[in-house]
């Protein structure tokens, strides 16, 4: 299934499957669990201090031997420390998110890290290869966190037609070996998983996040905070509930900050707490380690496209 796939030969990895760089989710411990399992794991920088992530990325390779990479948020005030850190460490890639990726590239590729910008449009996913990116990450409504306006679906056979020559990851929606398979076939080199390793073993949120993940359906995952231009899909709950009636009453009155966004666990009343996820959190049933969650999806994918439907004979 993955002969020739340029995202593993991009990468040195074993599977085309990178753990999405949940800020304050996605640590030393989940990183090299999904590193070592054979995927790729990212580290989530968000809105931490440069200290934070020099030490994460210390103990990551303390974890694993393996490639793993850092996710870099542009709107982070200290974003251009952030590089310096990972230029030192020389991490294998860097995810960026959250602004013009622009400015920091030439610096990255310097060090011979390989940039791989998050974009939620396919003219973006262009504009990156255009300027050197080494593979790009379209990433769907779908998706938990901040999220854009295109579905994964739609978004990926119209980056694949608008991008060349570097692999394409599809983000968004992504959870098992039916999603990771329908990415595929939609023209993406790759996946990248968010929701699905907030219920790994190795995941070190709270457990009732865990156990809300587990138990949400479609219906239980919903958007807010339209109103700041950057609108965040997570849990339904009372936190969720509490923005809603503030943006019925009046949006532009509310002191939201963009870092009460990131960084969140669960918190000790996961209730109140912003528990960012995707809408596929409707197919994640159980906990498992990320080595069963990976080799689960990807044993389920070659079965699908192996037994694939025909429709002449």
């Amino acid at each position: 299934m993955f002969r020739n796939n340029k995202l593993i030969k991009l990468l040195g990895i074993k599977y085309p499957i990178i753990q999405g760089g949940m800020a304050g989710i996605s640590e030393s411990i989940l990183v090299s669990a999904v590193s070592n399992a054979g995927g790729f794991g990212v580290i989530g920088s968000g809105f931490a201090a440069p200290e934070w992530l020099d030490e994460e990325i210390k103990k990551t390779k303390e974890l694993t031997d393996k490639p793993f990479g850092a996710n870099l948020l542009m709107q982070n005030p200290e974003s251009a420390d952030l590089v310096k850190v990972v230029v030192k460490h020389k991490v294998a890639a860097v995810f960026t998110g959250g602004g013009d990726p622009l400015l920091a590239m030439p610096h990255l590729k310097r060090a011979g890290i390989k940039v791989f910008p998050v974009v939620p449009y396919a003219r973006l996913a262009q504009k990156m290869e255009d300027n050197g990116a080494d593979a790009v990450v379209v990433e769907g409504l779908e998706s938990g966190g901040h999220i854009g306006e295109s579905t994964t679906m739609c978004l990926v056979p119209q980056a694949r037609k608008a991008i060349k020559n570097i692999p394409l990851i599809a983000a968004g929606g992504i959870c098992d070996g039916s999603t990771f398979a329908a990415a595929l076939i939609l023209g993406a080199d790759g996946v990248q998983i968010g929701t699905r390793f907030l219920a790994a073993t190795e995941c070190q949120i709270n457990e009732d996040y865990k156990m809300a993940v587990l138990k949400s359906t479609d219906e239980d995952i919903t958007v807010v905070a339209h109103f700041t231009g950057h609108p965040v899909r997570m849990i339904r709950n009372k936190f969720a509930e509490n923005i809603h009636k503030i943006e019925k009453k009046n949006p532009f009155l509310e002191e939201i900050k963009s870092d009460r966004f990131m960084g969140n666990k669960g918190g000790a009343n996961a209730d109140l707490a912003m528990m960012l996820c995707g809408i596929c959190a409707g197919g994640v049933y159980e906990i498992k380690t990320c080595r069963e969650i990976i080799e689960e999806i990807v044993n389920d994918a070659q079965r699908l496209l192996d037994s694939s439907v025909k429709f002449t004979e």
